[in-house]
């Protein structure tokens, strides 16, 4: 039975993970008349489940990331799937100054992984 990779793992859990949060988190953004109690109610449901990826995700990917390294993931995860939830769930678009700010993390990325000697 083939495996899943320990380096590729916690990153598709992370990235499942980033999927709950951002509907928990933006999600009820489409239904404002609902009362506010429910809406949070709802929101951790909803976040009950991304913890329940987030946390082993994290644990198991500290065995070949570092800290900083994990949180950096999960910071360039959590910019694709919310761009992808704005426009395709929220239909907000997405201009040069985000395409820009993107850039600059990707760069925050770069320097976080790349060996230095």
């Amino acid at each position: 039975m083939p495996t899943i990779s320990p380096t590729l793992l916690p990153i598709l859990m992370l990235f499942a993970s980033n999927v709950f949060m951002t509907f928990a988190w933006y999600g009820h953004l489409k239904f404002k008349e609902h009362a506010l109690p429910v809406v949070v109610l709802a929101s951790w449901g909803i976040a009950f489940f991304e913890y329940w990826l987030a946390v082993p995700a994290n644990r198991w990917g500290s065995a070949v990331y570092t800290a900083a390294q994990l949180k950096t993931i999960q910071e360039v995860i959590t910019l694709v799937v919310f761009a992808g939830f704005s426009v395709l769930y929220l239909k907000e678009p997405l201009g040069w100054n985000h395409a820009l700010g993107f850039l600059f993390i990707a760069a925050g990325a770069f320097f976080i992984f790349h060996k230095w000697t």
